[in-house]
């Protein structure tokens, strides 16, 4: 099986060296690159380097377009998508291969190094109007071609969360994402032990709108929101409590949820309307053919 692997990148110039040179190790049939408008000279290092296949350039910061423009170029039966910030471990590839051997999406764990050792992620599973939905790592994925023209690539509208609107509308075809526990990457633990400032209008409005998109009218939209929510509040909460937030922080975080939700719900209802079919996916692969302002194909 030929394998395509495709990095969406933005300003990751120094990761993303990384990246690729542990990917050459795992020789894939091509790799795509696919740059944001990035200024720290990722276009000018990856034009100089001689295994990287196809360097697309687009004007859009966001990652599902960038995943759209990589299926573009991509020629391999399987596309894979890995994150710049990621290094794939030995023997990545042979497992991608072998688990697509009998499934049409693949994921794999993250090693996270931290100071007293190595942190992994474990499969992610929810059952959702008795849809079973297996949660995948867009930074650590593989699909063969033909399910991603099934799902119409990744929807466009989100600049958080496609991966998982992905794996909803995956689960809504019929589909299941396979977990192999060899198809490892790593990579290093944030500086700031995790914690970063979270916009919460856009966290909302994605969330709301890919449960609206692919569940309509139903009591599952508000009542996950809200559980989420609540959660969120809480652990919130206690950072106003121990003096790490502002009460005003807070208050204002609360209104951002709100306003993202109404916006996100309201937004899903009009994807859901605007594509009946099983795939759910108005702003996916097939929308558009512009992303690509430039293109370096060496093939």
């Amino acid at each position: 099986m030929d394998v395509s692997v495709v990095i969406p990148t933005l300003n990751d110039c120094e990761e993303l060296c990384g990246c690729l040179d542990a990917l050459a190790t795992e020789t894939p049939e091509e790799l795509v690159v696919v740059n944001g408008p990035s200024t720290d000279g990722t276009s000018g290092m990856v034009r100089d380097r001689d295994d990287v296949d196809v360097l697309v350039e687009t004007d859009d910061r966001n990652v599902n377009v960038a995943r759209n423009a990589g299926i573009d170029r991509a020629r391999g039966d399987a596309v894979a998508f890995v994150n710049p910030t990621m290094t794939v471990e030995s023997g990545w590839l042979d497992a991608l291969v072998e688990a697509l051997a009998d499934a049409v999406a693949v994921t794999g764990p993250t090693h996270e190094e931290l100071r007293a050792g190595v942190a992994t992620d474990t499969v992610e599973d929810r059952t959702i109007r008795g849809r079973s939905v297996t949660y995948f790592n867009g930074g650590n994925a593989a699909f063969t071609h033909g399910v991603l023209e099934q799902l119409d690539g990744f929807d466009e509208y989100l600049d958080v969360g496609g991966a998982r609107d992905a794996a909803h509308r995956l689960a809504g075809l019929g589909h299941g994402v396979a977990w192999a526990a060899g198809m490892c990457v790593s990579r290093e633990a944030a500086t700031d032990g995790g914690r970063t400032e979270r916009d919460w209008r856009e966290r909302y409005r994605s969330l709301s709108y890919r449960l609206a998109k692919n569940y309509g009218i139903h009591p599952t939209v508000p009542v996950r929101t809200v559980r989420h929510a609540l959660s969120d509040a809480g652990t919130a909460l206690r950072d106003v409590a121990s003096g790490e937030a502002k009460p005003t922080t807070w208050f204002g975080n609360g209104r951002d949820v709100v306003v993202g939700s109404v916006r996100g719900t309201a937004d899903g209802l009009r994807a859901r309307y605007a594509d009946r079919s099983p795939r759910r996916n108005p702003n996916g692969w097939s929308s558009r053919a512009d992303r690509a302002v430039a293109v370096y194909d060496r093939r």
